[in-house]
C-alpha cells in the first residue's frame, strides 16, 4: 500500500527528525510521515518535537513551549490517552515525555480496540516501514544493548538448580513482587490482525507492571488485574509455547511480553533481517544429548529464532539424525524444552553471564553510547535534569569500553560541556528518578 500524501506540513518532518534522535531511532520514509500525519495534528507534532523522552514537568514544558499550563495539560492529556505521550503524577506535580516509535506510539495504538484511529490503515502502514525496509530495525536493533530480554521458562531449569537464577531473571519473580499489575492486547498479533496475516495464539496477554502499569491504565491502554490474574495470564502463555520477553533491566521491570515469531517485531528482526542481538538472551542456552536426540523435529517446529536444524550423519557407527543448535541464535528461552518427549534437551548456564543494566536510565544511557546518540540524548533533556541524572551518565560512561566511551564524547563540544556544568550546579535530578 503506497502512502498517500506528499509535501506533507512541516511540522511532521520535524517532529520525524526529533523522533530519529531517540536511541532507537525513526529514519525518514513517507511511509513514516503518513503515520505520523494520521496519529498528530499539525498542533501536536508541533507540541511532541519540543518534548524530551525523559520525564519534564508540565511547568517546565510549558515554559519552554510557551503554551499556558491549563491549555498544555489539555493537549497533553488528549496525546497521551491515544498512547502518543506518556503522563504521569509523582509528588503532586505532572510529568511528560514523548513516546518513541518502540517501545511507544506503535504498541499503545495497537495494545487495545480503537474506534477513534484508523487503526487498518496504521497497520499496512506499520508493516510497510517495520519490515520493507531494514533501516528502522538495524535503527533499533543496533549495538549490544536492546530493549528486552529473553526470560526462561523457568520449568525448563535443572531440578536443584534455581539457586542459579537470580530473582529479576525470573518471570514468576518480576510478576509476584510487582506492585501494579495490568494487561491489554498484545500488539504485535493485533497489528497483523488487522495487517491481513493473524495468528492463532491468544491476544490478552501483554503484562503491564509496577509504574508501567500505572501510566497505561492512567492512559486507558491497559486494564488493571490482581496478581493472581498476571501469574494466570503467565502461566497460560507459557502452556501456548509463547516465549516470555521483559524490559531490558534488574529494578522495576515495566512490562512482560508473551510472544510467538508469527507476529513479534523482535523476533522478526532476528528472523527477517538476521540481528541476532535484536533480544538480549537469557544466562541460559539449550543443550542436545545427541546420544538421546530421535530427530524428530518437535523442538524445530516451536523454535522462536530457527536456532535448531537436523544435522544428519554417522554417529557410533551408525548414520542417523539429531538436532544441532546454534549458539549465537538461541535466545535461552527454554519453549523448545517443553515439546522434547526423549529427555535430548536441557537448559545451562551459559559460560558468561549476560550484562543487564540496573534501570531504565542506565539502558537508555548505554543504548545512547552504543549508537553514537548520548549528544542528542543529552542535549534533549539537559533543562530536565539535574547533578545526579548527569553523574549517572558519567558512571555508565566508567563502565563502557574505553574506545567506545570516547566515541561517545568526542563530538561533544566544550560550550555543551560548560552547559552540562551549569545544569548540575542548579541541581534536581528528579526526571531521571522517575526512570
Amino acid at each position: 500500500m503506497a502512502p498517500r500524501t506528499i509535501n506533507l506540513p512541516q511540522p511532521y518532518e520535524l517532529l520525524q527528525q526529533r523522533l530519529d534522535r531517540n536511541v532507537t531511532g525513526a529514519p525518514d520514509s513517507p511511509t513514516f510521515l503518513r503515520i505520523l500525519q494520521l496519529l498528530f495534528s499539525p498542533a501536536e507534532a508541533d507540541l511532541a518535537r519540543r518534548i524530551p523522552t525523559t520525564f519534564i514537568s508540565l511547568r517546565k514544558l510549558a515554559r519552554r513551549t510557551e503554551i499556558a499550563e491549563d491549555r498544555l495539560g489539555e493537549m497533553v492529556a488528549s496525546m497521551a490517552e491515544r498512547g502518543l505521550l506518556f503522563d504521569i503524577e509523582h509528588d503532586g506535580r505532572r510529568y511528560i515525555a514523548l513516546a518513541p516509535v518502540v517501545i511507544g506510539f506503535f504498541e499503545f495504538t495497537f495494545m487495545r480496540v480503537r474506534e477513534d484511529a484508523p487503526v487498518a490503515e496504521l497497520a499496512q502502514l506499520f508493516d510497510e516501514y517495520f519490515f520493507e525496509r531494514e533501516d528502522f530495525a538495524h535503527a533499533v536493533f543496533s549495538g549490544q544493548t536492546q530493549i528486552g530480554r529473553a526470560l526462561v521458562h523457568e520449568e525448563a531449569l535443572p531440578v536443584g538448580d534455581h539457586a542459579e537464577i537470580l530473582d529479576w531473571e525470573r518471570a514468576s519473580h518480576i510478576v509476584e513482587h510487582a506492585t501494579e499489575h495490568a494487561v491489554s492486547l498484545c500488539a504485535c498479533r493485533n497489528h497483523a490482525q488487522h495487517a491481513g496475516h493473524a495468528c492463532d495464539h491468544p491476544m490478552r496477554t501483554c503484562l503491564s507492571l509496577n509504574m508501567g502499569a500505572r501510566v497505561l491504565v492512567r492512559q486507558g491502554i491497559a486494564e488493571s488485574i490482581s496478581r493472581t490474574e498476571a501469574m494466570q495470564i503467565l502461566n497460560q502463555s507459557k502452556a501456548a509455547g509463547l516465549v516470555q520477553t521483559g524490559d531490558n533491566v534488574q529494578r522495576n521491570v515495566s512490562y512482560i511480553c508473551n510472544c510467538c515469531s508469527c507476529s513479534c517485531g523482535m523476533l522478526n528482526a532476528i528472523r527477517r533481517f538476521d540481528l541476532r542481538k535484536a533480544i538480549v538472551t537469557s544466562n541460559w542456552i539449550a543443550m542436545i544429548d545427541p546420544q538421546l536426540c530421535r530427530g524428530c523435529g518437535r523442538c524445530i517446529k516451536v523454535c522462536p529464532v530457527n536456532a535448531l536444524q537436523i544435522n544428519q550423519s554417522e554417529l557410533d557407527g551408525r548414520r542417523r539424525k539429531w538436532v544441532v543448535r546454534d549458539a549465537d541464535l538461541c535466545l535461552g528461552c527454554g519453549v523448545c524444552y517443553a515439546a522434547c518427549t526423549h529427555g535430548a534437551l536441557t537448559m545451562q548456564p551459559r559460560e558468561r553471564r549476560v550484562f543487564t543494566p540496573e534501570t531504565t536510565f542506565e539502558r537508555i544511557v548505554a543504548m545512547a553510547i552504543e549508537r553514537g546518540k548520548l549528544g542528542d540524548l543529552l542535549l534533549d533533556n539537559l533543562e530536565g535534569w539535574g547533578y545526579e541524572a548527569l553523574a549517572r551518565v558519567l558512571q555508565v560512561l566508567e563502565r563502557t569500553p574505553m574506545t567506545t566511551a570516547i566515541n561517545a564524547i568526542t563530538p561533544l563540544k566544550s560550550t555543551f560541556l560548560n552547559a552540562i556544568v551549569r545544569a548540575a550546579r542548579k541541581g534536581g535530578g528528579k526526571a531521571a528518578s522517575l526512570v
